[in-house]
């Protein structure tokens, strides 16, 4: 025998009440089932609101008995022929005129019992076994039904009522040992020994499954709902939940106490009892497998099988010194509690008996506060105890799995997880079995945790990054089109989506939280952006709350790299190809550095000095593993190199300006190039990089451009100006070849001090056979003191700086 149960939107139309009849058919003839079902989705809430209504003398309560009404016939209407309706609507409205009169006289009285709410809930499944059972008959599936208060015996706790499971399981034997065919039983109702309607709580259904399993001692128990099984998180909040394969009753109890909603929790002690297999199955995808619970579980797997949480919890902490070595304190205060019928979510106490925290449900806070304070008010009175500390606000998120007890190290995984995206726990608990680690966060946590945690221990097929980006010039329009190009190489290589979730230039922003798409992400900044302004940019990023956020700054902005500072307190890291931060006063590049550190996220501008190149990987390196910088040697600016490479006789020094401009390896203002100001800030970056704290004006500067010449106030003026100057900058080229000599803009770094400037270099020296727009870099240390460890490769461009950006977003990733 088995027993199948269908909840209220397997059975919330007509529709899906064929459905379940298409489900049921494809049992064998010689299995004898047990159905059960809710009442039709939606009418529970109803019945709630009628009753709710009636009790405050609103007359709207009719017009809500006529919804519940129009519901149920709407739905005899549709599943059987005019000849048959006539008898099922018959039998519903003798039931809606009983739900009438109990209305009417709630009406009359403004007052509303528990007995009498239990007895005005069940009409929900009352009048779906009407039309179900009659649907299965009129289908050819023999079937009888049975009223549930006839079979499953409580007490008068109303609202939850306690079984009596000797007395039901004898009743329930009975009854079915009568009854050849399969067999059909409301859920959610049942009756007290002294013969008045209870109910078994919401989603009580499962657990009249449950019952009825557990004594008919069947084969299996199914509970056919909406989702694929029991999933790895709430679907509705982790986007790539998944369902899964088998999983012990233990820890389907562990994730329905903390809020799983997939299965009423009372509903597995009784197949967990007679070891009675549980299917968890989709009403509305009946060929997915769904989810086995039993006693061993999956043997395999991950240690962590699945995520939960309760929201709208509260904390209260009850502290004082006059609690230490005190016997019975927690006694008195969950006793206080328990006759208050406050439940318990949580509970942590600290080792030194300082101090006992517990999670209820914000419903219950001002009750237990009160007790809780007078239960103590003696020992408050003598600051013995502290007043109670309550805390709202709140969710508790559990992390559950059998194979938990045997894995080292997830509570620092997943506390290591949370901090790096700026997550606090306020408390911590786990339970004896070790199948469990709570945790307590804030309310408008919840959801980043959750994606968070799910992504940590691999319940997420792929990890998600979402990039703030500002700045789409030359370098922010190759990165994009970069990411672009390989977001199914990384997808499907690495498990890893990259999303652009923020996009901004100097005058549109624009931010969406799912994603902006790459495809035409001009057109929309340009037609759906909003105005730009810095402080609303970093105010929606931090509303957006997004796990494994990342800011990048692709301008040459001082403005935007003073936003820095505020975007790691937010725990989100920065990658900048901007280097005006690394280059700014060495105490704000420190404190940056510090910050970053502190939270756990990175702050990373490897593209600050030879675009792609890894020059500052290799000195940190360096530095990391014990070796000691004495010097180094570089031609830092591509733009210089390429400049100088490509001003040879028959050309002007201003049109070579021109083409570095248009090819896109200068600066905005290229008198940043020119000047040498670009190089001095990158040997000021290398020497910090060595530990050695240069400000940029202790950096001597040979510049080789007529001072007149950089005194123009834009750089307009300053490019129509320059061909004026070219007989000058002629004269420099002559003297280098008659020289037999090239020009180079070097950098040099000795004994703590740095300097650059324009150099005749020979065919002897490094820097000589240096083409186009490279760089080079020549660091001598005790390591490298004969021979320097050389880096040498292209120096600018948007497509190797982007590409030297994407390789830091990379290692933010993979911290």
């Amino acid at each position: 025998m088995k027993v199948l149960k269908f909840g209220g939107s397997s059975v919330a139309s007509a529709e899906n009440i064929l459905k379940v009849i298409e489900i049921v058919k494809k049992y064998r003839e010689e299995d004898q089932l047990i159905l059960v079902a809710s009442a039709m989705g939606g009418i529970t809430n109803l019945l709630e609101k009628c009753g709710e209504q009636s009790r405050k003398g609103d007359q709207n309560y009719q017009i809500t008995l006529n919804e519940i009404s129009e519901r149920h016939f709407r739905a005899v209407s549709e599943i059987f022929p005019l000849k048959e309706q006539s008898s099922i609507i018959g039998e519903i409205k003798i039931l809606l005129n009983e739900l009438d009169d109990l209305c009417n006289g709630i009406f009359l009285l403004h007052e509303i019992f528990p007995k009498t709410r239990d007895y005005l809930l069940g009409f929900g499944e009352r009048l779906s076994a009407i039309i179900i059972a009659a649907a299965l008959n009129h289908h050819k599936i023999k079937t009888t039904l049975l009223d549930a208060r006839d079979l499953i015996i409580t007490d008068e706790s109303y609202g939850q009522a306690q079984v009596l499971f000797e007395r039901t399981e004898k009743q329930i034997s009975q009854k079915v040992k009568e009854i050849g065919s399969n067999i059909f039983v409301p859920g959610f109702i049942a009756r007290s020994s002294e013969g008045n309607d209870t109910t078994l709580g919401r989603g009580g259904s499962d657990y009249t499954a449950a019952i009825l399993a557990a004594a008919v001692k069947a084969s299996e128990l199914e509970i056919w709902t909406d989702v694929d099984g029991v999933m790895t998180a709430d679907p509705n909040l982790v986007e790539t939940a998944m369902p899964l394969e088998k999983m012990s009753y233990e820890e389907v109890m562990e994730l329905s106490h903390f809020g799983a909603r997939v299965i009423f929790p009372p509903t597995l002690q009784p197949v967990m009892r007679k070891n009675i297999p549980l299917w968890i199955k989709n009403t509305f995808r009946p060929d997915v497998p769904g989810t086995l619970i039993c006693r061993e579980g999956k043997p395999n797997g991950h240690a962590i099988k699945g995520l939960s949480h309760v929201d709208k919890i509260v904390l209260l902490t009850l502290k004082g010194a006059g609690m230490v070595g005190v016997t019975g304190i927690a006694a008195r205060f969950f006793s206080t509690l328990s006759k208050e019928k406050v439940n318990v979510i949580f509970i942590t106490q600290a080792s030194s008996e300082h101090s006992i925290t517990v999670a209820i449900s914000d419903t219950d806070v001002k009750r237990a506060k009160n007790v809780v304070e007078k239960e103590f008010e003696n020992e408050m009175a003598l600051a013995k105890i502290d007043p109670l500390l309550v805390e709202d606000n709140l969710s508790v998120i559990a992390l559950v799995g059998d194979k938990m007890k045997s894995s080292v190290g997830l509570s620092g995984k997943a506390f290591n997880a949370l901090g790096k995206n700026g997550i606090n726990i306020r408390a911590i608990a786990q339970g004896s079995t070790e199948r469990n680690i709570s945790l307590v966060v804030s309310d408008q946590d919840v959801t980043k945790a959750l994606n968070v945690l799910h992504e940590t221990f691999f319940l997420s097929k792929y990890k998600k990054v979402h990039l703030f980006m500002v700045g789409v010039g030359n370098v922010g329009s190759a990165l994009l089109e970069q990411i672009h190009e390989q977001y199914e190489y990384l997808r499907n290589e690495y498990a890893l989506e990259i999303k652009i979730v923020g996009l901004a230039n100097s005058r549109k922003m624009l931010l969406d939280g799912k994603s902006i798409d790459l495809n035409h992400w001009k057109s929309d900044l340009l037609e759906k952006g909003e105005v730009m302004s810095r402080q609303a940019f970093l105010q929606k990023m931090k509303e957006m709350n997004l796990r494994n956020s990342v800011f990048v700054d692709n301008t040459a902005s001082a403005s935007i790299a003073g936003l820095y500072e505020n975007v790691l307190q937010q725990s989100i890291s920065v990658v900048a190809s901007n280097k005006i931060a690394a280059s700014s006063q060495y105490e704000n590049y420190r404190n940056l550095n510090n910050l970053a550190k502190a939270l756990n996220v990175k702050y990373l501008y490897e593209t600050n000095v030879g675009a792609g190149l890894p020059v500052l990987k290799t000195l940190q390196g360096m530095m990391k593993s014990g070796d000691k910088i004495f010097r180094i040697q570089a031609v830092l600016s591509g733009s210089l190199n390429f400049i100088f490479n490509n001003f040879v006789e028959g050309t002007s020094f201003s049109k070579i300006v021109q083409l570095a401009i248009k090819e896109g390896y200068t600066e905005p203002d290229p008198r940043i190039d020119l000047s040498g100001q670009d190089v001095m800030r990158k040997i000021l970056i290398l020497g910090r990089e060595c530990g050695i704290p240069l400000e940029f004006e202790e950096i001597g500067n040979e510049s080789f451009m007529p001072e007149s010449l950089m005194k123009m106030k834009t750089v307009k003026e300053f490019l129509e100006t320059l061909p004026e100057y070219d007989d000058y900058f002629d004269g420099i080229r002559k003297n280098a070849e008659n020289q037999n000599t090239k020009l180079r803009y070097v950098a040099e770094l000795d004994n703590g001090k740095a300097k650059v400037g324009l150099r005749n270099v020979d065919a002897s020296q490094p820097y000589y056979q240096l083409d186009g727009k490279d760089n080079i870099v020549l660091i001598y240390s005790k390591r490298y003191n004969e021979q320097p460890l050389v880096v040498k490769g292209a120096g600018a461009g948007a497509s190797v700086t982007a590409s030297g950006v994407f390789a830091d977003i990379i290692s933010v990733v993979n911290q």
